[in-house]
């Protein structure tokens, strides 16, 4: 891996396992649960300065990135409720790179993004605390990767998500030693 690609992906890119245990259920949802708390203690005390600060060479600023989270985590809430209510549901797709572009993403304090995320988390973990088995098989069709996804793939990927974006911002932390 290069090192933009090192930038880019520094957990690696995502890769759904073969298979998702029971086990791995649980740590995932572990890992929602607990993301909004770490992510605000990684960033509560970054200056403006530093959250406009991109997280690589021509990449979003902290603060996007943060406001991204919150986007898009959003839409996965949204995206599980809907296959948990409806038959295979055709989820809407958006394009994150025009909504980071929003000023609210480009300019707004973190404080509002941080809060969804505290809320949006704890309602999700507790959703998916009492999904059955049979509900973690439960699908909705995504349009733009012309597929079926389960929800225990869609929770794998956003625990990926998470971890992510959180080294995203770990690195540039570290690299600027702040």
């Amino acid at each position: 891996m290069d090192n933009l690609e090192q930038q880019k992906y520094p957990i690696g890119k995502f890769q759904l396992p073969e298979n998702i245990s029971d086990q791995d259920i649980t740590i995932h949802i572990k890992t929602i649960k607990n993301f909004p708390k770490k992510l605000k203690k990684l960033v509560e005390n970054l200056s403006d300065e530093q959250l406009d600060t991109p997280y690589r060479k021509n990449g979003w600023k902290i603060r996007q990135l943060i406001h991204h989270i919150a986007d898009s985590h959003m839409n996965a809430f949204v995206r599980f409720k809907l296959a948990l209510t409806e038959e295979n549901p055709i989820i809407k797709g958006y394009d994150e790179a025009k909504w980071a572009e929003l000023q609210d993403s480009f300019s707004m304090d973190i404080d509002a993004s941080l809060k969804i995320l505290e809320g949006l988390h704890k309602r999700w973990a507790y959703e998916l605390k009492s999904l059955t088995n049979r509900e973690f098989e439960d699908t909705f069709f995504h349009p733009e990767q012309n597929k079926k996804i389960t929800l225990k793939e869609q929770l794998v990927h956003y625990s990926w998500h998470c971890k992510h974006h959180f080294a995203h911002i770990e690195t540039v932390i570290k690299e600027k030693n702040w």
